[in-house]
């Protein structure tokens, strides 16, 4: 399963305005880091109440991407 396009499938389901949703995949060596960027009205549906939908949503990716060997780390902005 390819965690960039569930990453952009789940933040793209939550918000209002999908076509607002931005992904940007930084590589290294060792780790990946995706940077989600949402419309800054909507970072609450995309974050939740004490931050429970975002670590979901870290877990979810993590999950998906433990065949690459590599660290995964979702940021969102």
């Amino acid at each position: 399963m390819d965690p960039e396009k569930l990453l952009l499938d789940i933040c793209r389901s939550i918000v209002d305005t999908p076509d607002k949703v931005n992904l940007v995949r930084n590589e290294t060596d060792d780790e990946i880091t995706f940077v989600i960027t949402v419309d800054p009205d909507e970072m609450g549906m995309v974050i939740g109440r004490h931050g429970k939908i975002a670590k979901a949503i870290r877990t979810v990716v993590k999950a998906a991407s433990a065949g690459l060997g590599k660290k995964v780390s979702v940021d969102i902005r």
